[in-house]
């Protein structure tokens, strides 16, 4: 009789804790490479997000992210600045209207983080260091991109998609 209600508690017990993994949702990583063309290639502008006639192609910096398609949840931004000669950082902003650009101060070359909606960064990595930020995102559309003065309109940014 011992041995059958051991054996029930511990069944119980079991489903339970299998139960509950089997409702949790899994965790997203996106990688985030950070790079650009050097510091003695000219620098390029006029690639800002929305930036009407903008050849991202002609960009002299660049943020890749891998995936660009998450689910909703706790993601992990995992970022590494792979330029050989410029430090750069990774801010992330929510998106209302892709087609609308962000808050841009044009004097500091600059978004203005606090009107963009920053939701946290991974601050000034040096060349070849890495780091991470992890947040709970809603469904939505996201900006990924380096403040450093110059960086945002000369391309460095991208966007990724939480469902």
């Amino acid at each position: 009789m011992l041995r059958e209600k051991l054996a029930t508690m511990l069944l119980a017990a079991s489903l339970g804790t299998l139960g509950s993994v089997g409702i949790a949702h899994a965790d997203s990583t996106v990688t985030v490479l950070l790079s650009d063309t050097g510091a003695s290639a000219t620098m390029a502008s006029g690639m800002g997000m929305a930036s009407s006639g903008a050849k991202m192609n002609m960009a002299s910096f660049s943020v890749k992210a891998t995936p660009q398609r998450i689910k909703a949840g706790k993601v992990t931004f995992k970022v590494t600045n792979t330029s050989k000669d410029t430090i750069h950082e990774m801010i992330l902003s929510p998106v209302k209207d892709p087609k609308k650009p962000l808050p841009y101060d044009t004097a500091n070359g600059k978004v203005n983080e606090d009107k963009a909606g920053h939701l946290g960064e991974v601050s000034e990595l040096p060349v070849g260091k890495s780091g991470e930020l992890t947040l709970t995102l809603k469904p939505g559309t996201y900006v990924l991109y380096c403040n450093i003065p110059g960086h945002f309109d000369g391309g460095m940014w991208t966007m990724v998609t939480v469902s």
